[in-house]
């Protein structure tokens, strides 16, 4: 009997580090590095079936949505629709266009009763984002929504994906040590990526060693998660942002260096943009003891945002079949 529901979900990530050098060409040429987490804040993908007297009548409003819609035309999945739901601000600089693709692949595969690779499942995600849809971008997130945990990635000729163990300690500091402000300013990440890796093309000697050291801090970044140092980890922050700043213009704005500032000031060991940044989200690492003067400090200017460790990555969370007849 055919399923009539089916509800799945992946979660967004916290990019500590790395994040450009997952991005071809440089990733391919010079080999990148990547340390991310995993949070508790979702893309969820709701396919249902489409059969019968009203499929056509369902299929504009279910297929609004391009990414939702891409997913459906690469999975060749007929008489389904798929709706897109976000438990985080969309364009926040948290990976959640990649988590929204490995959701609605995921389901999809999932409603075909394909079992799910999470390496597999990732790589997909990215091809639907880059292929289909035209929107320039790395790999990190992917990986991050599909596996969850923390990651250390490596990229090359392959990826190598390495799950970072957390203790139930570690994931109790980060949770609260890690605060994340929303500035509730939009960009579009993909323009700036293309810019980034315009210059790198171009061999622009500033480019060029801003790409080397984040991927080299990245790598330093999975030492100090192995080792549990938080601290160690919070000063790599304030170092990559030195550097990712630099990139390009557009990434710095006034109100993240004023947040940052102000982070800085009340405790914060260190702190970054998050994502392709030019607005989104800023996280900063408190110092032990400071956690409450970050968080007002951070507040004063955005949006605090709860920050929960994911343990898991893609997951299906309810499974239905239709109600029987008679």
């Amino acid at each position: 009997m055919p399923m009539a529901v089916l509800v799945a979900r992946a979660p967004a990530r916290l990019d500590f580090g790395g994040g450009w050098t997952d991005v071809p060409p440089y990733s391919d040429e010079r080999g990148g590095c990547v340390c991310n987490v995993a949070i508790e804040l979702h893309a969820i993908a709701t396919v249902r079936s489409r059969v019968g007297a009203d499929a056509s009548a369902e299929q504009n409003s279910s297929h609004e949505n391009a990414l939702a819609a891409a997913a459906v035309r690469r999975a060749a999945i007929a008489d389904v629709s798929v709706d897109m739901e976000a438990e985080y601000p969309v364009g926040a600089g948290l990976g959640g266009s990649s988590a929204a693709g490995v959701a609605a692949l995921g389901a999809l595969a999932a409603w075909r009763g394909q079992p799910i690779d999470a390496a597999r499942l990732a790589e997909e995600s990215r091809r639907l984002e880059v292929e289909d849809l035209g929107i320039a971008g790395g790999r990190q997130d992917h990986y991050a929504a599909a596996m969850g945990g923390a990651l250390g990635l490596w990229f090359g000729g392959a990826v190598t994906a390495r799950r970072i163990p957390l203790s139930d300690e570690l994931i109790e500091q980060l949770n609260t040590r890690c605060v994340v402000a929303y500035t509730g300013q939009s960009r579009i990440s993909a323009n700036t990526i293309t810019a980034v890796m315009d210059a790198y093309r171009a061999r622009e000697p500033r480019v060029l060693e801003a790409l080397d050291r984040l991927r080299d801090l990245a790598g330093q970044m999975v030492v100090a998660l192995e080792s549990a140092n938080v601290d160690a980890l919070g000063h790599l922050l304030g170092e990559h942002w030195v550097h990712q700043r630099g990139l390009d213009p557009a990434i710095p704005t006034p109100l993240i260096d004023a947040i940052l500032a102000d982070a800085t000031a009340a405790g914060a060991l260190g702190g970054k943009a998050l994502g392709a940044s030019g607005g989104g989200c800023v996280l900063a690492m408190a110092g032990e003891g400071r956690i409450e003067e970050v968080r007002r400090a951070m507040g004063e200017r955005a949006r605090l945002l709860p920050v929960r460790i994911a343990r898991h990555g893609f997951q299906i969370v309810r499974r239905s079949a239709p109600a029987a007849t008679s």
